[in-house]
This record gives C-alpha cells, sequence and structure tokens, in this order.
C-alpha cells in the first residue's frame, strides 16, 4: 500500500524527517507523486528511485537499522524502485531480509543486473539474485554491458516465459554510450540506465533522443554528477525559480531537473540516510521545469562549475 503525503505527516518518524530536510509537503498543491510511464508496457512508477550500492553489512545486525529506516522514509515518501547488483557486496541480501521483515517486498519495483560473460554463469548469477531477493524480478539489467548478447539472448526468453517482466542494460561511462546506442537500435529494451545530469549532460545528445525513438525507460545514475553539483552551489542560496517548480532544496532542483526531461526518465540517486531519501523523494511532487527553465538551469550550472 503506498501512503499518500498527507497521511505522510501523521507519521511520527516521518514529521520529524520532514522537519530535518524542510520539506512541506502541503506546498506543492498535490498528494499524488509524478509517475514515469515504461513505454513498453504501460507501467507506471513514481518518477524517483533508491540506489542501493551502499546497503551492506552483517544481515540480522544493528548494521541494518540506518538501511531500514531509509527504506522506511523512501517508502513512506511514495517511492517504489529499487535498484540493486548482486556485485554491490551483499546488497540483495540485505534488501531481500529487510522488505521481508517490513512486508513491503510486494509493493517495490525490483530491479537488479546480471554481471557475467557467460551464458551458464549469468544464469547461475541471476537465479541467486531471484533467492536472495526473494520475490519477482521487475527488471533485469546487463550491467556495465558484460556479456550483452549472450545475457540479453537469455532474458528476452525469460521475459516471455514471464520471469522478468522488463529487460535492459547499464552504464556509467560516456564511453559506452555508443554501443549502448547500437544495442537500442538492435534489440526490444524496455530500459537502458545511464549517467546524466546537469554535470554530465552527454545523455541527452543521443541516448535521450534515441530513447524516446525507440519507447525505452531511461533509469539515471549520478543524478549529482559524483556530488559536483553540490561542490558547485555549496552555500548558495536557491534562486527564485525554485519555488515555481516547489523545491525546498538542491537536490530536489537536480532531480526535477531529469524527471523535466521529455524521455521517460527516472534518477535513481543512491542513499543510505533516510532524510537524503525523504528529499529525494519530495522531487517528484509537484511541478516541474519546463524545457525554458531547463535551459536556464544549465546556463546557471555552466556558469557555477566554472566559477
Amino acid at each position: 500500500m503506498r501512503i499518500t503525503r498527507r497521511e505522510l505527516l501523521r507519521l511520527g518518524a516521518g514529521a520529524g524527517l520532514l522537519s530535518a530536510t524542510g520539506w512541506n509537503p502541503l506546498l506543492a498543491g498535490s498528494d499524488e507523486p509524478i509517475l514515469v510511464t515504461v513505454p513498453s508496457s504501460g507501467v507506471k512508477i513514481p518518477a524517483v528511485g533508491l540506489g542501493t550500492v551502499k546497503f551492506r553489512g552483517l544481515v540480522g545486525s544493528a548494521e541494518m537499522d540506518p538501511f531500514r529506516d531509509t527504506l522506511a522514509a523512501f517508502h513512506s515518501g511514495g517511492g517504489q524502485l529499487l535498484d540493486t547488483s548482486p556485485n554491490y557486496g551483499n546488497s540483495e541480501a540485505v534488501l531481500g531480509h529487510l522488505l521481508e521483515g517490513m512486508g513491503l517486498r510486494e509493493d517495490v519495483f525490483m530491479a537488479t543486473k546480471v554481471d557475467r560473460e557467460e551464458r551458464d554463469e549469468g544464469i547461475e548469477r541471476m537465479e541467486g539474485s531471484f533467492s536472495r531477493l526473494g520475490g519477482p524480478i521487475d527488471l533485469m539489467q546487463v550491467h556495465n554491458l558484460r556479456g550483452t548478447d549472450v545475457q540479453l539472448d537469455t532474458l528476452f526468453k525469460w521475459k516471455d516465459q514471464g520471469k522478468v517482466a522488463h529487460v535492459g542494460i547499464t552504464t556509467h561511462r560516456v564511453s559506452q554510450h555508443e554501443d549502448v546506442e547500437r544495442y537500442m537500435r538492435t534489440y526490444p529494451l524496455d530500459f537502458v540506465q545511464v549517467n546524466y545530469s546537469l554535470a554530465d549532460r552527454a545523455a541527452a545528445d543521443r541516448i535521450l533522443p534515441l530513447a524516446i525513438d525507440r519507447g525505452v525507460a531511461v533509469l539515471v545514475n549520478r543524478p549529482f554528477g559524483k556530488g559536483d553539483l553540490f561542490a558547485a552551489v555549496k552555500g548558495k542560496d536557491l534562486p527564485d525559480w525554485a519555488a515555481d517548480i516547489d523545491c525546498t532544496s538542491w537536490g530536489q532542483v537536480f532531480l526535477k531537473y531529469i524527471i523535466g526531461h521529455p524521455a521517460s526518465t527516472l534518477p535513481i540517486p543512491g542513499t543510505s540516510k533516510p532524510h537524503h531519501a525523504l528529499d529525494n523523494v519530495a522531487a517528484m511532487y509537484g511541478r516541474l521545469p519546463d524545457s525554458a527553465l531547463r535551459a536556464e538551469m544549465e546556463r546557471l550550472f555552466d556558469e557555477e562549475m566554472v566559477s
């Protein structure tokens, strides 16, 4: 069950997080999150996901507490998509354990990855993900284009069998964008995952327009430019236009820039801190920047990055 923002106000923990982030859920004028529609399936997903690369530790120990609190904040704010990988330490095992204990496993859109060259090794790797995550895989992605053709052959067969719902590929390297393009033209992909932010706009040149043309949804990693964006605006007040798109933090501005792109873009900022998770999901409420404001954002941050 997804909780509305007004209901979140009645949650004691949520209220504390709201105070910490400065997010007033009544400002944006809507209790419903912005949804991104997956073009190939019509599935609608709340517009900010959660990257879980830092979710590592001894399952069942006190090390799980901040991860549990982060998942609770993310879910209470309306978040649904979780992105993980078997090469993120034991992130999958951590998520599987926590989600089952919290009763949330059936209320998330689970995305993970396969990172093996050989067919049999890939199948074994993916079967391990099903076991660790303890439920359906909504999106299986070929990680950093490793063994792409071999793994996609398996995945499209599994999709036909209903074993996975969506198929995708990922990279965090601009040097692989040409290969991503080629795979987008060759296969009926449901998702691609690429790096994109105000600090790194290379994907907007060809990947994002092609995603629109091919009907491919886009998960966006490194939405804060590996921290470069926060460094550029450190100590600076939000511009007046931030209120016009219902933003109360720079993080929300950076995420709304991505969500506002005309492609089906869904940023997946990684965090293991509850107040950051809640601040991030606040970006999927209220108004989005139009093309003119997105251009103004680019101009502003180009100036800030070189000043």
